[in-house]
């Protein structure tokens, strides 16, 4: 198995799918033209397999093509969304079954990804907070979470109980605020093969991809770009409610999205 950084090849291709998925979404391509192989390799510190699988997921997801001749383009963006009231997960499922957490990485990154940097308006060498979770309802896999921090809110937020908690309560505890906004895209995907292993549902089947970047009340970035992939549990309704805010007019384009 090929590791890059000590981590398996698919767990990194999936990581910088998720920074590339972002940075499409947010126009972060001149022309809708991703550079090659090797430039992407270079920009993200990863391996030339790691970058091909990535670009293969995001293919297969419909966000790019790839032609020989033309390269990597952009298929269609994806638009956000604005919210004014932010609920967790295991908050909008109460009454509906229990919600766990298993932990799979809560660390501190000491170098952030440059566009996860931009995202969250700091420094790259500022470092950060990376958790990622996968969640379940009453035992069946519901959604593997993954998201990056602000340095200084993300280290309280790991001293805090992410097996037991939503994040959000977390970040408010060690903001001392309450949350304000956040910006929302979704829109349908396949499932790759990691997740839909840790999902434990078949390579390929839909499953709605979710990314926010949350906001303080005074419009601060602390936590982005969050990304979950869910998919429906047999006999549940597990969506998140997204509730427009009226002081925005949201342009969005939801692909998959209810």
């Amino acid at each position: 198995m090929d590791h890059h950084g000590g981590r398996p090849r698919a767990e990194r291709a999936r990581q910088l799918a998720d920074v590339l998925r972002q940075q499409i979404t947010d126009g972060g391509f001149p022309g809708g033209v991703l550079p090659d192989e090797r430039v992407l390799g270079t920009r993200f510190a990863a391996s030339r397999n790691a970058v091909r699988q990535a670009l293969s997921l995001l293919r297969q997801e419909g966000l790019i093509t790839r032609r020989r001749g033309v390269g990597t383009t952009v298929v269609q963006p994806k638009y956000g969304h604005g919210l004014d009231r932010l609920t967790g997960l295991a908050e909008e499922l109460t009454g509906r079954g229990t919600v766990t957490n298993e932990v799979r990485v809560a660390e501190e990154v000491p170098v952030l990804p440059a566009a996860i940097a931009a995202r969250l308006e700091v420094p790259a060498g500022a470092g950060g907070v990376r958790v990622e979770r996968l969640r379940r309802l009453d035992g069946l896999p519901l959604s593997l979470d993954t998201s990056y921090l602000t340095a200084d809110i993300g280290r309280t937020v790991l001293t805090g109980d992410l097996a037991a908690r939503d994040v959000f309560g977390l970040i408010e505890e060690a903001a001392g605020v309450r949350l304000g906004r956040a910006e929302v895209t979704v829109h349908a995907v396949g499932a790759d093969p990691d997740t839909a292993e840790l999902l434990g549902i078949g390579t390929g089947a839909a499953v709605f991809a979710l990314e926010r970047l949350t906001r303080l009340a005074d419009g601060r970035p602390v936590r982005g770009p969050h990304n979950a992939a869910r998919h429906p549990v047999p006999g549940r309704t597990a969506g998140h409610r997204l509730t427009p805010s009226p002081a925005r007019t949201p342009a969005t384009r939801v692909r998959g999205g209810r």
